[in-house]
């Protein structure tokens, strides 16, 4: 039998499937649709692996998805593909809702009717992983406590609602069908071959090439940082011993202020560029205009997993960070491939428009 991947050129897709492969002789079935952060170039190790099947296919195809299943005589989903930028979804939402909400119906409809013609074992072990975010949840205080897998779902963007809408019709195939479904709950994720999108990789690529360093608001905006690997390691805890209709947060331990990170990754590009023209790299550092209905603050009470799975972050932050790094300064033409014309275009729409505040 076989694992069905969703999204598996993705960024967590990708570290999945090939951490996966590296440990393990099971089939992995990858199903990936190859938008502009689907990239088979995340996936070169695993190119020629027997035990990796890429297809090239969209979630929404009812009729591929229920051939995948049967075909592959998959035994578990683990559901990642995603529309999942903020940004994005401020500017057209509409594709988070076809992805996010229409695509996780399609793969529950098929993935039910699957799972309705197993029998015996096959029927009792398979799984459906749905994998979340702790965006779902809404905006804490600062001396709120962190989330937990009872916390209300206070979505504040058209992103996280598209997400809290998956989150929803998962369970509810749990309590009315029994499909054996389990949703996580994951933070902040960090790490290789993640799309220069998002906060991270947008610093390291404008540190390295000498551009500005955009940091939305005033910079106290708090988020909890995991890296990308620990991540997969409890997706893969939670296949072993998950148990069916449950969820589990993942954090890494890691509450952090954005302005509190850009001033880590310019120390860092500080340390490991430090003949280039831009050290100090802070002062690349430009306070931009806030984005709408910024979220203040995330936390992840990941005591749960801990308790129940025996999971918890190997990496801290410092660690995670040089290696992400170290991966990003060594995969220059990765990172050519993916920033050409439309990155551009998008980093342009995005931040091109946006007040200077400093």
């Amino acid at each position: 039998m076989s694992i069905l991947v969703t999204g598996g050129a993705g960024f967590i897709g990708a570290n999945l499937v090939t951490r996966w492969l590296r440990s393990h002789s099971e089939t992995i079935v990858n199903l990936d649709k190859l938008t502009y952060a689907g990239n088979l170039a995340s996936l070169v190790e695993v190119a020629g692996d027997p035990n990796h099947k890429f297809v090239h296919g969209d979630i929404c195809d009812a009729n591929l998805l229920g051939d995948l299943l049967r075909s592959h005589r998959i035994r578990a989903v683990v559901h990642l593909a995603a529309e999942s930028h903020v940004d994005r979804s401020i500017h057209g939402p509409e594709n988070f809702i076809r992805t996010n909400v229409t695509g996780t119906f399609r793969l529950l409809e098929a993935a039910r009717g699957y799972w309705e013609t197993l029998a015996g074992r096959d029927r009792e072990e398979f799984r459906f992983i749905n994998v979340s975010t702790d965006e779902v949840f809404g905006s804490l205080d600062a001396d709120d406590p962190p989330f937990t897998e009872r916390s209300l779902y206070q979505p504040n963007s058209p992103y996280s609602a598209s997400k809290a809408a998956a989150d929803h019709l998962a369970r509810s195939y749990f309590h009315t069908y029994g499909v054996p479904i389990i949703t996580t709950h994951c933070s902040n994720n960090y790490g290789p071959r993640q799309f220069p999108e998002k906060l991270i990789p947008v610093l390291l690529l404008n540190g390295m090439r000498g551009e500005s360093l955009p940091v939305y608001g005033d910079g106290g905006n708090i988020r909890d940082w995991l890296y990308v690997d620990d991540h997969c390691d409890a997706l893969r805890r939670i296949l072993e011993d998950g148990v069916p209709g449950e969820t589990y947060n993942i954090g890494g331990n890691c509450e952090m202020a954005n302005i509190d990170l850009v001033r880590s990754v310019c120390e860092l590009l500080d340390e490991v560029r430090a003949n280039s023209a831009s050290v100090p790299h802070v002062d690349l550092v430009e306070f931009v205009s806030d984005r709408p209905g910024h979220d203040r603050r995330y936390a992840i009470d990941a005591s749960k997993i801990r308790e129940h799975l025996d999971w918890q972050p190997h990496e801290n932050f410092e660690s995670g960070l040089r290696k992400t790094v170290n991966w990003y300064l060594e995969n220059d033409e990765w990172l050519a491939q993916v920033t050409s014309g439309e990155y551009r275009n998008w980093m342009e729409t995005n931040y091109g428009l946006r007040a200077k505040t400093s």
